[in-house]
């Protein structure tokens, strides 16, 4: 069964993730139900497209430096979500209408894999548009 339409007013910002998903280097995305969103793990020798891809639709970057002058509803979500580390960054979509996406790009410290967290900022995953977000990943929870 098809999840309704996205909302319109979340259109503009399901237009950019859909670039991203199509950009992104490795093509498998999972639930994560530790923070309710979509992950992918995948090798650093991809780390260049993956961060080109993650600009497409997360183009808003901030790191362990510059989250202090991040806005303060993107600092709460560093927070909730663990805090930015050094070499870690907290990626986030434009907010038309107040509605944003968020990315999570945590190296592993190996120096070998990344994983990268995708959601959707104060949105429950039994709510659209939480399943036209999964849908658009194709990941089933």
């Amino acid at each position: 069964m098809a999840s309704p339409p996205v909302p319109p007013r979340w259109q503009p910002l399901f237009d950019r993730l859909a670039l991203l998903k199509a950009a992104w280097p490795m093509r498998g995305f999972s639930w994560d139900g530790r923070f309710e969103c979509i992950a992918s793990s995948f090798p650093a020798m991809h780390e260049p497209k993956a961060r080109a891809a993650s600009a497409e639709g997360l183009p808003n970057v901030w790191t362990s430096s510059t989250l202090s002058k991040a806005p303060p509803r993107v600092q709460q979500l560093a927070e909730t979500t663990g805090g930015i580390r050094s070499g870690q960054a907290l990626m986030v979509s434009d907010a038309p209408g107040g509605y944003f996406a968020y990315g999570l790009w945590w190296p592993w410290g190996d120096g070998v894999s990344i994983s990268m967290r995708i959601g959707l900022v104060d949105v429950h995953p039994a709510r659209e548009p939480f399943p036209s977000f999964l849908e658009l990943f194709n990941v089933i929870v």
